[in-house]
């Protein structure tokens, strides 16, 4: 039971993230003038920080 357990955490975690950085990247798409591919690889790294970043704060908010 405990090995299932693990496994949704890591998959819900694995959900949050993907939310944030989708939302992000969306938001960077938006925001910026033209769509390059180096702009978009740009936004989309920084994008995947901003979302850990942004699990990080809510589960030290969560404490």
């Amino acid at each position: 039971m405990r090995r299932w357990t693990t496994v949704l955490r890591g998959a819900a975690a694995a959900a949050e993230v993907l939310g944030w950085w989708a939302g992000l990247t969306a938001c960077w798409a938006v925001l910026i003038s033209t769509l390059e591919p180096l702009d978009l690889q740009i936004g989309a790294g920084a994008a995947l920080l901003a979302a850990l970043a942004a699990r990080g704060a809510r589960r030290a908010a969560a404490r």
